[in-house]
């Protein structure tokens, strides 16, 4: 019974060596707090905190971080609880033979709540010894928030805590240059890191901080521009953790599944492999002074498939990207979409691009992996701006055509949002997308014939405040003519035949 295994914790770890294979993660024992990250979920343990464990093993970094926890949710609790610590399990295909492995990853030193324990945040930033702040705070946390006040605590957005964070540490220090602070945001955004540094400054105005703290962020606080890749569902699924527990022979609240494949890109030059010491002989850790490549195949073929199958995929009856990739009619549309219509509209070689894709529907297959396509579906509209429009547009631009397989893709978004409430998939509530609420008021004052559809397809393709463009105006309209068609479709027949028409018309 997994009720009676001991909880993970160090005391445990360190008595049962033996049996758990540790990695590096008793190289972090005792070491100082060198690093913050403003984030504490999956992502961020399965990357970040898994290259400074990785780092400490090589003696490259030789300092813990911090988690702090940006919003209210029991993580912070659990890490504490846990002494910080969490299991690591890598599953995938190696030469086609399904591997599985786990490690403890022993960097995280603590977690604080930004919520309950502002004042032990600021402390953090009076840490002699800190070096690195990381945030991965998803494609909406790097905004500006207009109606911010200066006086609350602790402060609502992401760049309105980091910017108290830095201001307590300057004045702590006396503005000194030496205790300047890298900052390396994860976000998915292009330019992520120069995007942060001109929102700080800005708020720094903003509440009067004063010059000298303005020009120690410009002159003392390198923010870098960066692009993360792996995949990572987090917990595995409920039905797995048990079996799992008993395999370990601990309970471990944070475990975290990933995939293999880690991919860390970073815009700096000579000073930058100088600064950040955990980069050093990490073979998948790239400092290179245009990132830019690398940035636009990740977020264009991996998170842009990711996001325009997922609302299509739950309606065809998926779960997972898995069952997506296995699908007899979604599978077919994931590699159509990736290879016919993304891979050409990017501005790269299309060589690389095709073979980057081709790499990323192997990652989608791995059996091991079951990514909740639910999840994906988090802050959706944001993410379609960003990581779906621009190969719209690319793509047209470059045939003069309209991307058939994009427009079904983006008529199925627009059918998932018609019934706002409840639960509909597993039992579980969909994530939260507040830009939604625009296209869910399309659908509110729509009838039900077939004009009402054609009229929400049009309305929600011409709404250039979520877009960034008006896609009433693609391939001379031909883009919202097929959304509005596949829309119909969709509506009258289920995703499932509108699928099944779109891939026999490919094949002619």
């Amino acid at each position: 019974m997994t009720a009676d295994l001991p909880r993970l914790r160090r005391a445990h770890a360190l008595a049962h060596r033996a049996e758990i294979e540790t990695g590096p993660a008793g190289a972090s024992a005792g070491l100082p707090e060198k690093a913050v990250q403003f984030g504490t979920g999956a992502f961020l343990r399965a990357f970040i905190d898994v290259y400074l464990d990785d780092a400490n093993g090589r003696g490259a970094f030789n300092g813990r971080v911090v988690a702090i926890a940006s919003t209210t949710s029991e993580r912070d609790r659990l890490f504490r609880e846990q002494d910080g610590l969490f299991t690591l399990v890598t599953e995938g295909l190696e030469d086609g033979v399904p591997r599985r492995s786990t490690r403890l990853i022993g960097a995280v030193s603590r977690a604080l709540s930004a919520a309950d324990d502002w004042h032990a945040v600021l402390a953090c930033a009076c840490n002699p010894w800190l070096e690195l702040v990381f945030s991965n705070t998803t494609e909406v946390g790097i905004t500006l928030d207009e109606g911010e006040p200066a006086d609350l605590t602790p402060p609502r957005s992401f760049p309105g805590k980091l910017t108290r964070f830095l201001y307590e540490r300057a004045r702590t220090f006396a503005f000194a240059d030496s205790k300047g602070v890298a900052v390396i945001p994860c976000e998915l955004i292009e330019s992520n890191g120069d995007r942060l540094r001109e929102t700080v400054l800005t708020l720094a105005d903003r509440w009067e901080l004063g010059a000298a703290f303005s020009s120690w962020v410009t002159r003392a606080v390198p923010f870098y521009n960066t692009l993360v890749d792996r995949i990572v569902p987090g917990s595995p699924p409920r039905n797995e953790i048990d079996g799992l527990w008993e395999q370990l022979g601990y309970r471990d609240e944070l475990i975290t599944v990933c995939e293999p494949y880690r991919l860390f890109a970073i815009q700096g030059d000579e000073s930058a492999r100088r600064r950040l010491s955990f980069a050093a002989a990490a073979p998948t850790i790239v400092i290179a002074e245009d990132i830019a490549p690398f940035r636009e195949r990740k977020v264009r073929l991996l998170n842009g498939a990711h996001t325009i199958i997922a609302p299509l995929a739950l309606l065809a009856g998926c779960r997972t990207v898995a069952d997506a990739m296995g699908h007899d009619l979604v599978g077919p549309f994931v590699r159509r979409v990736m290879l016919e219509e993304i891979v050409p509209s990017l501005a790269m070689l299309p060589r690389d691009a095709e073979t980057f894709a081709h790499q990323v529907l192997e990652r989608f297959a791995n059996p091991f992996i079951k990514h909740a396509l639910l999840d994906i579906t988090l802050y959706q509209t944001t993410k379609l701006r960003v990581r779906v429009v621009p190969s719209i547009v690319g793509y047209a631009a470059r045939t003069g055509r309209a991307p058939a397989a994009l427009a079904l893709g983006f008529a199925a978004y627009l059918l998932f949002m018609r019934d706002d409430a409840v639960e509909r998939f597993a039992g579980r509530p969909v994530p939260s997308d507040v830009k939604a609420d625009a296209i869910r008021a399309l659908w509110r004052h729509a009838g039900e014939d077939d004009g009402a559809l054609v009229n929400v397809a049009r309305s929600a393709c011409a709404d250039r405040t979520l877009w960034g463009e008006d896609l009433t105006s693609i391939a001379g309209g031909g883009f919202a003519d097929l959304v509005a068609d596949l829309l119909v479709r969709a509506a009258r027949n289920g995703v499932a035949g509108a699928l099944e028409s779109h891939l026999a018309a490919a094949t002619l």
